[in-house]
């Protein structure tokens, strides 16, 4: 049953949610319904939600009463509001669901996840938990903690960084359960409530969350992935203007636009925020997924150590699973990092530490097997939406995990993954990688399940937009087409 409404919208609100009355399809009153259905797919008017009344919500678009009164007659025989006595017209999603998790299938078969840019694990893995095990015993005298990370991981990496052109000694590294973790335990020791963090726009979610759950704020900075290299400048006037405490970058194949800082244009953004005083947080993620270029030096070669913080892990190399992730700083500021996550976790476990000390010294190998199960992902992604999706706007990236695509107008990316959620698409709408209510025109496809699923996915993506653009309410295609 429909909960009660919790919440209500003013006509000013549901307005600006609305947009430009002249942009909405014709005839008015069926492009005013179908406009707040995808609001209430999207989130932003939720199930239960009390919407203005008719007069007040037709002044505020500028239309007549009766374009109002008629969309929202729709609304209620479609299933997507209903009257209420004493509180007007009530949103509500058609079969008496309103908890947006239960667009997510839990338990479906078939079901493929689009919405983490997540590989599975590659060949290497198995056999190193397998060696592992036989080293395990070796290493279990002790307590089992290692506050820091194990040492030999820690030069392990440390050697990775040194041949990449970084030179680095394993008391400049701290082990972490994964990058997110780092990076949650970098904005806990460094931030304090107030304090500004520059972030490319758009950004990876989890580090956007971090900055705001440490009452931090963003300062946004506009990223194009056709031209990677205008961030240095639009950098420079923001830290000059904002003074951030950090910025957060993605210099390699940001998430989730695929773009890449060249050479030239690193050294000058590193150069840039280190004399203005900016601690830079570099999420090497991405860094060795290059699939069309080679390698470029690491964002904090030619720096003082002190002048970056380079986050690092497994999770894409090798498999989300693997919880290892790491930190790469000066000492000093590596040991006051580790104090600040042994408060956090006392040990990465023992296992996993084993498992990476073995996957690290033989990453060359690891990382040609992926890249080449990238390349081929991604090339069937772009043949299957150059296809089906031909007005869908991409800049295929050189590198990294997904596509950032541009949607043709009216097409919006939180109604197309609430309405692939039912038939075993899962996708991450475009406005978790951005501030307010940016980008949802676009739509992030990851290139991390094989080659059949991702045309599959785009065949059930072209079906869901055509019938979201000609106003279907609910797809005329089969649960669970995706394979």
């Amino acid at each position: 049953m429909p909960r009660a409404a919790e919440q209500s919208t003013t006509a000013r609100e549901a307005a600006t949610l609305i947009g430009p009355a002249d942009a909405l399809a014709t005839p008015r009153y069926t492009g005013l319904a179908r406009r707040i259905r995808e609001l209430v797919l999207a989130g932003q008017l939720p199930a239960g939600t009390r919407l203005p009344a008719e007069r007040d919500l037709a002044a505020a678009l500028a239309v007549s009463r009766v374009t109002v009164a008629s969309a929202y007659r729709v609304l209620r025989e479609e299933g997507w509001a209903r009257t209420r006595h004493g509180s007007g017209t009530v949103t509500e999603v058609p079969g008496g669901s309103d908890d947006r998790a239960s667009w997510l299938p839990q338990h479906t078969t078939g079901l493929v996840d689009l919405a983490h840019a997540s590989p599975s694990a590659v060949p290497q893995l198995e056999p190193a938990y397998r060696r592992a095990v036989e080293l395990l015993p070796s290493a279990t005298d002790g307590h089992g903690y290692s506050p820091g990370g194990l040492p030999e991981l820690r030069a392990a990496i440390a050697d990775r960084y040194t041949a990449r052109g970084l030179p680095t000694e394993p008391d400049q590294v701290v082990v972490t359960c994964g990058v997110g973790d780092a990076a949650a335990a970098v904005m806990d020791a460094l931030l304090e409530t107030g304090d500004r963090v520059l972030v490319e726009h758009p950004s990876y979610p989890g580090a956007l969350r971090l900055v705001e759950s440490a009452g931090a704020r963003l300062v946004p900075v506009p990223v194009d992935e056709t031209r990677p290299d205008d961030l240095v400048e639009a950098a420079h006037l923001a830290a000059r203007q904002s003074s951030p405490r950090l910025a957060y970058l993605i210099p390699d194949f940001t998430n989730p636009t695929g773009a890449r800082l060249t050479a030239t244009g690193r050294r000058r953004l590193a150069a840039t925020l280190w004399q203005q005083g900016v601690l830079t947080v570099v999420d090497e993620s991405c860094a060795e997924l290059y699939l069309d270029e080679g390698p470029l030096p690491p964002y904090a070669a030619g720096l003082p150590d002190a002048a970056t913080v380079t986050l690092g892990g497994l999770a894409k190399a090798v498999w989300g699973g693997l919880r290892i992730g790491w930190m790469r700083t000066d000492a000093a500021l590596a040991a006051r990092l580790s104090t600040v996550y042994g408060r956090r976790q006392l040990s990465v476990g023992l296992v996993d530490q084993l498992v990476a000390t073995l996957l690290v010294r033989d990453l060359d190998a690891v990382l040609e097997h992926r890249r080449a199960q990238l390349r081929t992902q991604r090339d069937a992604l772009l043949v299957a939406l150059a296809d089906q999706l031909p007005d869908w706007q991409v800049h295929p990236p050189a590198g990294g995990l997904s596509l950032w695509c541009r949607l043709p107008p009216g097409l919006s990316s939180a109604a197309l993954a609430a309405a692939a959620a039912p038939h075993g698409l899962l996708l991450a709408e475009g406005r978790a990688f951005g501030t307010g209510h940016a980008f949802d025109d676009h739509l992030r496809l990851p290139f991390t399940r094989p080659a059949p699923a991702l045309r599959a996915a785009v065949e059930l993506l072209a079906q869901l937009a055509g019938n979201l653009r000609g106003g279907t309410s609910h797809p005329a295609v089969p649960a669970r087409t995706v394979v």
